[in-house]
């Protein structure tokens, strides 16, 4: 396997979380994961966009983040694909986001997975639930912005 000279490069990406919630903060987490799911990661099978993070006794879980398993995946392990994953952050900034979680209407979603010094992170963000009328405000204002491309586009021909 070659060796890629990006320390910090990109695995998947939650583009569901950023049409859904509006981000308050943002942590970057590491992960507790098998062999098998490394792998995996590695060639790009997963799936983070059903996913969310629970508090558990003082603890972070990643629930709802599909690592589909390699074929070569080896006969001794089983690999289930929706495991539960641990997340690791320090006690301090746990305890902090619990406070805030308890808030009314925050919640934490899982933005994305990338690799940092070798390591798989999880940003995750602090996050309030967009109402259905800010939905589609962002529709219109991708649509207008679309129509405006087109404008220019045909304009400058």
């Amino acid at each position: 396997m070659s060796k890629t000279n990006n320390t910090n490069s990109r695995i998947a990406d939650n583009k569901k979380a950023a049409f859904n919630y509006f981000f308050e903060e943002r942590f970057e987490a590491g992960m507790v994961l098998h062999g098998w799911e490394v792998k995996a990661l590695r060639e790009g099978k997963v799936q983070l966009t059903d996913g969310y993070v629970l508090i558990k006794n003082g603890e972070l879980f990643l629930l709802g983040c599909q690592i589909n398993p390699l074929k070569t995946a080896s006969t001794h392990v089983n690999p289930d694909s929706a495991r539960i994953k641990k997340l690791l952050m320090k006690k301090d900034e746990i305890r902090r986001l619990i406070g805030k979680v308890e808030q009314k209407g925050y919640t934490l979603v899982p933005i994305n997975l990338h690799w940092k010094n070798g390591l798989a992170k999880c940003d995750i963000a602090l996050a309030k639930g967009k109402a259905e009328h800010d939905k589609r405000d962002v529709i219109k204002e991708r649509e207008s912005k679309r129509e405006v491309e087109r404008a220019m586009k045909v304009h400058t021909r």
